[in-house]
């Protein structure tokens, strides 16, 4: 209980610092950079599961005080909550039933089928754009195979997506090393399903790490598939960490290709922080925003 008590006093302290703009170590800026201090031409969000060791309430009042004005992967349950700080719900998630069983595989559809018919309602009552899907594992598909399956599954819901103005958002993914197996690991397959469903309301997350690791040339099939693409993740390479300088990834230009392309959706921090105390995280996490604030 003791042990219990003083995380919540250090996580209290820590959000308190931030709240009044104070300088932390390391960091030649106040953290509390506000969305006044930055550009304002790259929406900025953040993953919850990488801050899981804080409530929402937590990381909303310190992604307020960064400048982040939405956070990724958030349900039903904590909607309340983001609504209460003014912060938006960038990608919602909650309808998949995982990230291995998927669209890809026919067994699936109708608990899928079931579970979006449900959910898509309740996003767009609440006011958000996004809804987060998966392609599910190979499990021996090829891609045509998973292709046709994952069109004839969307079909089921797109309608209901189109109708209540929520787009359905897939998510690529990297087989080689975090997501053994996943099906929609490269962007063709997303473009092809994209271009099978024929809808305003079907798009992919790319996700900037993972398409690194799988098939690399970043700005040049950002620019090249931009109208299939409605979000972005973020994190360094290699390690999936914090946008360091010596990681091989070139945010600034990547997010300045990003915007020549005329996008103005979210584009939300990933990473898996490695700063041992909340003030250095923190500090990562302000930095990050600041690096793709162009």
């Amino acid at each position: 209980m003791k042990l219990e008590v003083s995380r919540r006093s250090m996580i209290k302290n820590v959000v308190a610092t931030v709240s009044t703009g104070t300088l932390l170590s390391g960091f030649n800026t106040p953290l509390a950079l506000g969305t006044g201090s930055l550009k304002g031409n790259i929406n900025h969000s953040v993953c919850r599961w990488c801050f899981n060791d804080l409530s929402v309430d937590e990381l909303c009042e310190i992604s307020k005080r960064i400048g982040i004005r939405a956070i990724d992967l958030v349900g039903p349950k904590d909607w309340g909550t983001l609504k209460k700080h003014g912060i938006d719900s960038s990608m919602c998630n909650g309808a998949e039933i995982n990230l291995v069983d998927g669209f890809n595989d026919p067994k699936f559809h109708a608990e899928l089928v079931k579970r979006y018919t449900e959910m898509i309602p309740l996003v767009a009552k609440a006011g958000y754009k996004n809804l987060i899907c998966f392609s599910g594992n190979r499990r021996g598909k090829d891609d045509e195979t998973g292709i046709k399956n994952c069109t004839e599954g969307l079909k089921k819901v797109i309608g209901m997506a189109e109708k209540h103005g929520v787009t359905l958002v897939m998510e690529l993914l990297n087989s080689k090393r975090d997501h053994a197996d996943y099906q929609c690991d490269n962007t063709a397959f997303g473009v092809n399903l994209a271009k099978n469903l024929g809808s305003d309301n079907f798009k992919l997350l790319y996700d900037i790490y993972h398409m690194q690791v799988n098939e690399g040339n970043v700005i040049d099939t950002i620019r090249k598939n931009k109208d299939y693409i409605a979000h972005y993740h973020t994190a360094g390479v290699p390690g999936r960490h914090e946008l360091t300088p010596d990681q091989e990834l070139n945010y600034t230009a990547i997010m300045k290709a990003i915007l020549e392309t005329g996008f103005k959706g979210w584009v939300a921090q990933e990473y898996i922080p490695t700063g041992k105390s909340l003030e250095q995280r923190f500090n990562d996490l302000a930095k990050c925003v600041q690096v793709c604030d162009v």
